[in-house]
């Protein structure tokens, strides 16, 4: 039976277990997949031990993505660019690839929501981490412009010489009202930070929640997030979390580690609808 594993820390919340497990199912496949609890120390020595001892594929998530990145021996030009992978693939002789499924995940979701393969025309992205750099080249190649927001805005300016067209905003600029240019026409607004983690809100004005088309946030929860309840404070017209993100980045991830076949994303995302 192939084992695979998600790292990550906290990892107890992850429904990664059960996701590939039904993802499994669909095609009479067995498999054993576990979470791995680690630490920034100890993180690259795991990935090792959980290989040498023939693991079969890992995921990573917060807060170890850009960690990753530097430990495999082959990068997908994709995750190079985002400088995050989420996907680790063995490839024999010690050699391991990285990959990110994160921003395709994001994409699939959004048109999801919104019935349409341009999601929006202007994607306003929050935060400058990992995260965020997965999401900005596979949103810009369905035709949306992406607006990076980062509390320190030099972080994110080089980010404008590797995604073309581009734009980046101060956090300080959402803390005022919307006046023209984004707010004017269709966009969503989008968290990729922690702060739902902790359960914080950001400094944004609300007149960003009520003119967005939709308030997505990357993290998701049996209950609404932290950002959302913000969101709905704020007067959003739609708010969705990133359950429907977690599921479709993994049907790629699972593709990846077993020769190109895809799952059924809708009826997993329901089953997890269902049993919340």
């Amino acid at each position: 039976m192939n084992h695979f594993t998600v790292f990550g820390n906290p990892i107890a919340h992850s429904l990664s277990p059960k996701i590939h497990q039904l993802f499994a199912e669909q095609f009479g496949m067995q498999l054993s997949y576990t979470r791995s609890l680690s630490s920034a120390a100890n993180f690259p020595t795991e990935v090792a031990r959980f290989f040498r001892h023939g693991g079969a594929g890992a995921n990573v998530t917060v807060p170890f993505k850009e960690r990753a990145a530097s430990l495999v021996t082959h990068l997908t030009a994709r995750a190079e660019r985002a400088g995050s992978v989420n996907t680790l693939i063995p490839l024999g002789l010690g050699q391991l690839a990285g990959d990110t499924t994160d921003g395709f995940g994001l994409c699939r979701d959004l048109q999801r929501l919104t019935g349409s393969e341009l999601p929006a025309p202007q994607i306003v992205v929050i935060g400058g981490g990992g995260a965020a750099r997965s999401i900005i080249e596979p949103l810009q190649a369905v035709g949306s412009k992406v607006v990076i927001v980062n509390r320190t805005r030099a972080r994110v300016e080089p980010l404008r010489e590797l995604f073309p067209g581009l734009q980046v905003m101060d956090l300080a600029e959402l803390a005022l009202a919307p006046k023209s240019g984004i707010a004017s026409s269709g966009f969503i607004l989008i968290n990729a930070t922690s702060a739902s983690l902790q359960g914080a809100d950001l400094d944004i004005h609300p007149g960003w929640m009520s003119a967005a088309e939709l308030v997505y946030d990357m993290m998701y929860g049996v209950h609404a997030t932290a950002f959302l309840k913000q969101a709905e404070r704020g007067g959003a017209k739609v708010t969705a979390d990133g359950l429907g993100m977690l599921v479709e980045q993994a049907a790629l991830s699972f593709a990846l580690w077993h020769d190109g076949l895809t799952p059924k994303t809708e009826l997993v995302l329901k089953a997890l609808r269902d049993s919340a």
